[in-house]
């Protein structure tokens, strides 16, 4: 217990060091893309504190999709760390607005060009999901997306949300799934080696041709590929 506690201390320090670094980074660059990228070596230490191995299975198959949309699981806020193992040069994700008024890490996640959306605002959520295809077709940049919403805590791949795949037909990109492993299968953060963690990204899921009408097929399928393959990596690691 006292090592889970000492290790969640050094990653909120490591997180306030991030911000304070990529604040100024991106101060002098401001909003481009790549210095979340520039960043992701530093977050990525997360991970070794908390004593996690990452095994990365067919991570170019995000390269081969850019600048394209990439689509994972949501489970806790370590997710962080795991996903600056994966994240290619020029990706940005979508995250709450809220975000931005976190203290160091909000400055700098609003200045690194992440996508900001106020999700209680309809009207609002449609017009960044514009943005977000002019990010794509305009400006070369990938889009890591979420679309659980929320954290899942152990609660397996819950139902995605529509917005990434209204933004992928309208931008006519395919769709890269992250799956990443459930942190509940085998993480103990009272251990030195707390455990295994695997990200294993599939093959990238055309939408040329798909109109509005398609997004519910999309959606579920989706879903239900990272959701098979999650619990597939389980059951490896159990």
């Amino acid at each position: 217990m006292i090592l889970k506690i000492i290790r969640f201390i050094l990653c909120t320090i490591l997180l306030a060091l991030v911000g304070l670094v990529g604040t100024i980074v991106s101060a002098l660059r401001p909003f481009n893309p790549s210095n979340v990228y520039v960043m992701s070596y530093m977050v990525r230490l997360g991970t070794y504190i908390l004593g996690i191995e990452v095994d990365l299975r067919n991570i170019d198959k995000l390269k081969d999709n850019h600048p394209g949309l990439y689509v994972s699981n949501h489970q806790h806020n370590i997710d962080v760390f795991i996903s600056c193992h994966v994240l290619p040069d020029r990706t940005v994700s979508l995250g709450k607005k809220s975000l931005k008024w976190i203290p160091l890490f909000g400055q700098f996640y609003w200045l690194s060009g992440n996508v900001m959306i106020d999700r209680k605002n309809t009207r609002s959520a449609m017009g960044t999901m514009d943005e977000v295809r002019k990010a794509i077709n305009e400006n070369n940049t990938s889009i890591w997306m979420m679309p659980e919403g929320t954290r899942s805590h152990g609660r397996g791949v819950l139902p995605f949300k529509k917005g990434a795949f209204f933004t992928a037909i309208a931008a006519q990109v395919p769709i890269s799934p992250i799956c990443i492993s459930s942190y509940d299968a085998g993480l103990d953060f009272g251990k030195w080696k707390s455990g295994k963690v695997i990200v294993d990204v599939l093959d990238p899921i055309p939408t040329k041709g798909l109109t509005k009408s398609d997004v519910r097929e999309l959606c579920n399928k989706t879903r239900n590929l990272i959701k098979a393959k999650v619990e597939e990596l389980d059951n490896e690691l159990s």
